[in-house]
């Protein structure tokens, strides 16, 4: 393979019929892509997953980080993209130590859109409990609701596609700072990450918004990274409810641009900023 100057397009046009009120014309629309690509550690095939072919250098750090196939973030190495024949693989370099892990895992899978706990071996490796949040972070109610407000206008994607998931972290008191868009719950989640990772931010200074239901990987993974507060704007399910007031974090369902819904440590939301 080589090195890989720039990924595939995101979405693509059209034709279609469109039925409107009785009567049909034939018009071009916007589609989002996705596309597999392979995650591989040193070269070694771990899982395939279809995603949004856009920043996935950020999608494979990200998951690197809350898959806890590496304990932190010095435990990776290196990420490059690269691509044969169209084939994507995203080859990430990890610590000695970590690399060993992976080949005792014997993972090789392919995953839907989106990978969740696929592929887990067991169900502790699937149920896994990340350490409690100690971040100590207070966001107003009138910051979340704004950043629900502004997050549609900075989903470029899903405004031509309407089909995409977005994630994105928002710093208190100064707003959205980072957003990512893919056809994957779980890999617009794990692309925010990756990039606050690369960048060098520390996750734990801000929130997390997702435009998604608040599955229970949703906050593992958010706990994993050091989040102490996700928003979604669908609702939870009991696991993640769980997993929420076990880890100290702060789950929010149901978040619309007036109005939320608290299910696990409400005590981070204060009225006013």
């Amino acid at each position: 393979m080589s090195a890989l100057p720039e990924v595939p397009p995101v979405s693509s046009r059209v034709t279609v019929r469109r039925w409107r009120d009785g009567s049909t014309e034939h018009v071009t629309d916007v589609v989002a892509e996705e596309a597999p690509v392979a995650l591989t550690y040193h070269g070694v095939p771990h899982v395939v997953m279809l995603a949004t072919p856009a920043d996935l250098e950020d999608l494979a750090v990200g998951f690197t980080l809350t898959e806890a196939i590496v304990e932190s973030p010095a435990e990776i190495r290196s990420v490059e993209v690269l691509t044969a024949d169209g084939a994507l693989e995203v080859r990430v370099g990890i610590s000695g130590e970590r690399f060993s892990a992976v080949l005792q895992r014997q993972r090789n899978l392919t995953g839907r859109t989106g990978c969740g706990v696929c592929g887990a071996e067991t169900i502790e490796q699937a149920i896994r409990r990340p350490a409690p949040v100690t971040a100590h972070l207070q966001v107003s109610i009138p910051e979340l609701h704004e950043a629900l407000a502004k997050l549609r206008a900075r989903q470029p994607l899903n405004l031509l596609t309407g089909s995409v998931h977005a994630a994105a972290w928002v710093k208190p008191g100064e707003g959205i700072q980072l957003v990512r868009e893919d056809v994957g719950r779980h890999n617009a989640l794990d692309k925010v990450i990756g990039a606050l990772v690369r960048a060098g931010t520390d996750a734990s200074t801000g929130f997390l918004v997702v435009t998604s239901r608040a599955s229970y990987e949703m906050v593992q993974k958010a706990a994993t990274a050091g989040v102490a507060l996700i928003a979604a704007v669908s609702a939870p399910t009991a696991l993640a409810i769980r997993l929420a007031q076990e880890s100290g974090v702060t789950l929010v369902g149901f978040a619309r641009e007036h109005q939320h819904v608290v299910y696990a440590n409400e005590q981070r939301l204060k009225d006013r900023a």
